[in-house]
């Protein structure tokens, strides 16, 4: 491997092993692809990242399945090559979707089975068992409402449409307005 492109699967590989979606292998393999013209068998991958075939084929299922690699067919070989995508917007809506939309939707189901929780488990009490409820209810929903505008801008990015950074602000502001008003 040339100087250029193992600068490149090196500082990939770096970035990759902190994003949260890929290990440093993974984006090693993925830069490589991305700068080599012709299709890889895992050999070739193998040979040019020194690591083990195997090792190779573990980590490319996991890039087959986000579609930042596809398993292509070459003449007259029995073997599977691989070249990376070049489609970033694809690559980055099934991502989003996939990884971080479903993460959030994480949260705000646990922001609301805790908040039915806190109604339900409410009753009178003393004036400190209140404030507490309300403390945390005003939490929760500052929670609630700022992810709620984060996965809804998340939808609005995969499908192509704008996101406004400034009205997710203005949503956010009110939202906390309302719970601070609350106390």
């Amino acid at each position: 491997m040339d100087t250029i492109t193992a600068g490149f699967v090196d500082g990939i590989g770096a970035a990759s092993a902190t994003s949260g979606v890929l290990s440093q292998l993974q984006g090693r393999i993925f830069a490589l692809l991305y700068l080599t013209p012709e299709q890889l068998s895992l050999e070739q991958i193998a040979d040019e990242l020194q690591q083990s075939k195997s090792n190779i084929s573990v980590n490319i299922r996991g890039l087959v399945e986000w579609h930042l690699v596809r398993r292509v067919s070459v003449e007259r070989s029995r073997r599977d090559h691989y070249e990376a995508a070049t489609n970033f917007w694809l690559v980055m809506r099934e991502i989003m979707e996939r990884r971080f939309r479903w993460n959030l939707r994480q949260v705000l189901a646990s922001v609301a089975e805790t908040s039915r929780a806190l109604e339900t488990g409410s009753r009178p009490g003393s004036g400190a068992q209140s404030e507490k409820r309300a403390f945390i209810n005003g939490r929760l929903e500052g929670m609630r409402a700022f992810f709620a505008i984060v996965d809804s801008s998340i939808g609005a990015f995969t499908q192509g449409q704008p996101v406004a950074p400034q009205e997710m602000q203005k949503v956010i502001q009110l939202a906390t307005r309302q719970i601070v008003k609350r106390r």
